[in-house]
């Protein structure tokens, strides 16, 4: 069976962007293992607000995938990279990760992320920390319903002081 895979970075503190979706504070002087995860997931799943982020970097980055954006408003139309969910999404999701292909790579964001952790849907999470304090913004996961514990399998430290982070349930 595949896995869902919470791949993010996140702030000392726990925000995986500022209050505007800015993701300035992200170091981008190293490639901490996201060239290697890329190759290993076959589909992506977001939240609607993280795809009209994603559209804003230019070029849809995640053409080679299977492309899901869960969304409220059920008369989005899909594209030739996305197709959108709006009804029964842990359902969609459970089906999908019964089917045939590599692990699946939740990109987000926060709450998707908490309905994903809510629904027992995460099987695994690489969470790069960044060493920086936000002080405000969009929280890992903004409501969740209970504890849930997972966890530590590995860690890296870099020298740039990022440290990556992955749990397993």
């Amino acid at each position: 069976m595949r896995k869902v895979i919470l791949y993010t970075a996140s702030s000392l503190d726990g925000y995986i962007a500022g209050p505007n979706h800015d993701l300035d504070w992200l170091f981008d002087d190293d490639d901490y293992g996201y060239h290697s995860f890329y190759d290993s997931v076959s589909s992506t799943l977001m939240g609607n607000a993280t795809y009209r982020l994603v559209l804003t970097f230019g070029d849809f980055p995640y053409k080679d995938k299977e492309n899901f954006v869960f969304t409220r408003n059920s008369e989005l139309k899909n594209n030739e990279h996305v197709q959108f969910v709006s009804a029964n999404i842990s359902g969609f999701v459970r089906d999908l990760k019964s089917q045939q292909g590599s692990d699946i790579w939740l990109i987000g964001g926060g709450q998707v992320n908490t309905l994903f952790l809510n629904n027992g849907l995460i099987d695994e999470m690489i969470i790069s920390v960044h060493p920086v304090i936000l002080g405000k913004g969009i929280p890992l996961f903004p409501a969740v319903d209970e504890p849930v514990q997972f966890k530590m399998s590995t860690f890296h430290k870099y020298k740039s002081g990022l440290v990556q982070i992955t749990y397993k349930k």
